[in-house]
């Protein structure tokens, strides 16, 4: 079954315990979308907001680093109880290290590509990543319209998956709702992470409910 990942970017950060006890208590895991203002035009929030989380979360915590040289911060996502942490494939000149450095920490890795690289640049790594992370929407900011050739290149990177016999899950990221889910599971989809779908209705739980 799909898992869904609500973004704490799109989270009542006034109320933010209240979207930690929503995760808890109706998803799988949080998304956090980590933004530096160098590799994407944004900046969302750092270790202190991690950190606060995770004093609370009874769900995994899935960290997306939208940040240049990533393998400087690998071990303090480890050190804050982050579970799963993806990194963009030409956020660094080292991906291979960068992977090994996240599984030496004792964490998943995931390797995340925007809407414009070819879904077969993440070949080489399937068989060392434990999930990929496939924007839908350019990564830097949160409300962005889902882009529709999504489908195909989700098509084509579980084909490659499946072919090899690889275990590797499949993360999309921007744009989802109850309105996609199920077409994107279709497609191969493991995990969706939905952010303004889920925290800007009027029944978050619903909307969850209704991805699943």
């Amino acid at each position: 079954m799909v898992q869904i990942a609500p973004s704490i970017l799109s989270a009542d950060f006034l109320h933010l315990e209240n979207s930690v006890d929503l995760v808890n208590r109706h998803a799988d895991m949080f998304h956090l979308d980590i933004m530096d203002g160098v590799f994407v035009p944004n900046i969302s929030y750092g270790f202190p907001i991690v950190d606060a989380i995770a004093t609370k979360a009874e769900k995994p915590m899935d960290a997306h680093l939208m940040i240049i040289r990533p393998e400087n911060y690998v071990e303090r996502f480890s050190r804050s109880g982050v579970s799963m942490l993806s990194f963009h494939l030409n956020a660094t000149e080292t991906p291979d290290s960068v992977i090994d450095m996240i599984h030496r920490s004792g964490m998943k890795a995931g390797v995340a590509i925007n809407p414009d690289i070819p879904v077969e640049s993440l070949f080489p790594y399937l068989d060392r990543c434990d999930y990929v992370l496939l924007m839908s929407v350019f990564a830097g900011f949160g409300g962005q319209k889902f882009i529709e050739e999504t489908y195909g290149r989700l098509v084509s990177l579980k084909s490659e998956i499946t072919g090899r016999g690889l275990s590797c899950l499949i993360e999309v990221d921007g744009g989802v709702s109850g309105k996609n889910a199920a077409a994107l599971a279709a497609a191969g989809a493991d995990i969706l992470v939905a952010g303004s779908a889920v925290f800007k209705s009027d029944d978050p739980a619903g909307v969850i409910s209704s991805m699943r």
